[in-house]
């Protein structure tokens, strides 16, 4: 396929500026030059007058060369060949100083094509256009007197500079543009990067949102359920304990509310009332709140000194992911297990980890529970999947499954910080009321 089937003939805003402007300086010198001959010889009209037979066959090739370079980006290597042969012309039947105006549209066309073509495609045709311009100004400043030696000496020298000057230009600006594509791509590259890190980062953003809905909603949620069934069966034998029921089942709806409204608020940009990271210090009250709903649950606690602070060395990313264990764990125990009694038991007296284990029996007789299997979560599994991935953020260890009392176990094993909190190894055990 040759240049043009593969490009078409169509002009660019550039060639076509380059054209004119090659074309019009070429003529205008053109016009002057019997002038400036004129001054110098004092012969009028000069030896080469306007509007003589040869002022116009040299005004025709200037012209044609110029407007070759129209199609410089469509058919470089063709365009380049007739605007060096061109001149070979004037060389031959019109010989004299009008021949160095050729040269203007042999600069321009050098720069395009070497500014459209990679350089070891346009290199073989530019040894050949040094030759064949050296060759016809020799030829043409022979045929006006001068000497041989120095015709081809000057010819060499000026073959040189107009097809060395451009293709320098050319390649100078080539290369500046490469660098500008070389950087577009590289910002382009980094862009990309960028979304992607966004995007995988949004992605755990809502995963972590999801585990902390799900665990507000199903510990708030089962307490809920277990109140109705209570309060169905309380309504006839006993209204007065319905009614209390019945307030506790509001003043589940309304924390669950403000849970909410708490996830909402982290995620407005000047939050208004939040309120701070659950802790391990906020099991009790986790506890005595499941207390008030008619859950039959005690808590234990283990530490190495009664002055000690609860959970030192443990950070409060550990600290919450304790927490949302416990209160996921009797989530499970009061819809999968109804009636069933639960041991929250934390061991904080280890000097190297905290060990918090959630166990429950069997559940009563009459209760049955509802969803999945004991202990296995709410949506099948999701709670304690998303447990379970907590707990490898911080390097922790969590176990679950059935026990001797036919219930279910939840264990998790959580690193201290040793190095900053050291205990020591006496074992104070309590149980709360």
């Amino acid at each position: 396929m040759n240049e043009q089937a593969q490009h078409g003939f169509r002009p660019s805003p550039i060639e076509g500026i380059i054209a004119v402007i090659s074309g019009g300086l070429a003529l205008t010198v053109l016009f002057l030059l019997p002038l400036l001959e004129e001054a110098d010889t004092g012969i009028p009209g000069g030896t080469f007058p306007a509007g003589g037979e040869n002022f116009w066959v040299v005004a025709v090739v200037l012209v044609c060369q110029s407007a070759a370079l129209l199609w410089a980006k469509s058919a470089p290597r063709t365009v380049l060949t007739l605007v060096v042969l061109l001149p070979v012309v004037l060389a031959v039947f019109v010989p004299g100083p009008a021949f160095s105006l050729s040269t203007i549209a042999i600069f321009c066309a050098v720069f395009l094509s070497a500014g459209r073509l990679p350089l070891p495609r346009v290199a073989p045709l530019l040894v050949l256009a040094v030759l064949i311009i050296a060759g016809a100004q020799a030829f043409n400043d022979f045929r006006t007197g001068l000497p041989a030696t120095a015709a081809v000496t000057s010819a060499v020298g000026q073959a040189l500079v107009v097809v060395g000057a451009p293709l320098l230009f050319a390649l100078v600006l080539s290369a500046r543009r490469e660098a500008r594509l070389s950087r577009t791509h590289e910002i382009q590259a980094l862009a990309r990067e960028q979304q992607a890190r966004i995007e995988a980062a949004v992605s755990k953003e809502r995963t972590a949102m999801s585990r902390e809905l799900h665990d507000i909603a199903a510990h708030h949620m089962s307490g809920i359920a277990l109140m109705t069934a209570a309060i169905q069966q309380q309504i006839d034998t006993d209204p007065e304990e319905a009614k209390r029921s019945a307030q506790q089942v509001r003043s589940q709806s309304t924390a669950v509310l403000e849970d909410l409204r708490r996830i909402v608020g982290l995620l407005r940009e000047h939050p208004e009332g939040t309120r701070s990271v659950e802790t391990i210090a906020g099991i009790p009250g986790l506890v005595e709140e499941r207390r008030r709903t008619g859950m039959d649950v005690d808590l234990l606690q283990s530490a190495a000194r009664p002055d000690r602070e609860l959970a030192a060395g443990i950070g409060p990313l550990a600290q919450l992911v304790v927490y949302r264990m416990v209160q996921e764990s009797l989530s499970n125990a009061a819809a999968h297990s109804p009636g069933a009694r639960c041991v929250v038991d934390v061991d904080d007296s280890d000097p190297s980890q905290l060990i918090a284990v959630v166990h429950h029996g069997h559940a009563a007789a009459g209760q049955v529970g509802e969803g999945a299997a004991a202990g296995a979560g709410v949506g099948g599994g999701f709670g304690l999947l998303g447990l379970r991935e907590r707990a490898e953020l911080i390097g922790a260890a969590l176990d679950h499954g059935p026990n001797a009392e036919g219930g279910w176990s939840v264990r998790l094993v959580v690193p201290r910080e040793v190095a900053r909190h050291p205990i020591d190894a006496d074992e104070t055990p309590q149980e709360m009321p």
